[in-house]
């Protein structure tokens, strides 16, 4: 009889070193999210470059969009002739300085879409606080063009109250319309339309429970899908916030319900 107890010991004890030896060699991907940045004092042009392509290409999760070109505008390089973001951002909108036309992009989205483009972004300041948008804008500026944030700007951003995050892009409580006014087909495809940067809306449902995509929704960053993992921290922890309760349960209940 011991020796069977033994054997059984030895086997459990065996089975969690290999697990523990698989789980380790798993790498451990965490969600970069925004945090404090130091823009006081005095911040030199190039100073505030850094800080907002560290943002960038981090907490603000833009490369998922903003990267190649297709999904959204090419703001790294070249967007179809027209030069890198510094070089033609002035020339968006007539009358439109380069630095406002880009506040406006990043926090009105909407208010001008670039031809060929879906009008899938949301309010950045849903992820980011003012001055971090004011580095990001220095950044872009940088891409072909000169820097004119200001101190004033930062410190403007600094003083303002909080901005309240913007409601939800629609009241609706029919599914298709909430997934299309909150940018969700920017990331999700469902369908035969929307992005590969997150996973599917097709199909959720046989892959989900209820509670599951419901986490998924409030706490993005509690866990990824298989085949997903690079795209950590992208979805804004916040979104769950921006839907009312009958809202997130209509959502929650399409999607458990594509199987």
């Amino acid at each position: 009889m011991w020796r069977t107890n033994l054997t059984i010991v030895g086997l459990v004890i065996g089975v969690l070193a290999l697990y523990t030896l698989v789980a380790n060699s798993i790498p451990q991907i965490q969600s970069e999210v925004p945090q404090a940045v130091d823009l006081s004092g005095d911040v030199s042009p190039q100073q505030l470059a850094a800080v907002g392509e560290r943002i960038f290409n981090g907490a603000g999760g833009c490369t998922a969009c903003h990267g190649l070109g297709t999904r959204a505008p090419n703001l790294l390089t070249d967007e179809k002739g027209a030069g890198p973001i510094g070089a033609r951002c002035g020339n968006r909108k007539p009358g439109t300085a380069c630095k406002d036309y880009l506040f406006e992009s990043l926090t009105a989205p909407g208010a001008f879409v670039v031809e060929g483009y879906q009008p899938i972004m949301q309010d950045m300041r849903r992820n980011l606080p003012a001055d971090q948008i004011w580095a990001v804008i220095a950044f872009l500026e940088s891409n072909g063009g000169t820097i004119d944030v200001t101190a004033e700007d930062i410190q403007a951003a600094q003083v303002a109250p909080p901005a309240a995050a913007p409601a939800a892009a629609t009241a609706s409580l029919v599914p298709h319309e909430i997934i299309s006014g909150s940018g969700c087909l920017g990331c999700h495809k469902l369908g035969g339309e929307g992005g590969a940067v997150g996973p599917p809306f097709n199909g959720m449902g046989s892959r989900l429970r209820a509670d599951q995509i419901r986490l998924a929704i409030l706490n993005p960053g509690a866990g990824m899908a298989r085949g997903f993992e690079t795209m950590a921290g992208v979805m804004p922890a916040t979104f769950g916030q921006q839907l009312n309760a009958a809202q997130l349960e209509a959502l929650v209940q399409f999607l458990s319900s594509l199987k």
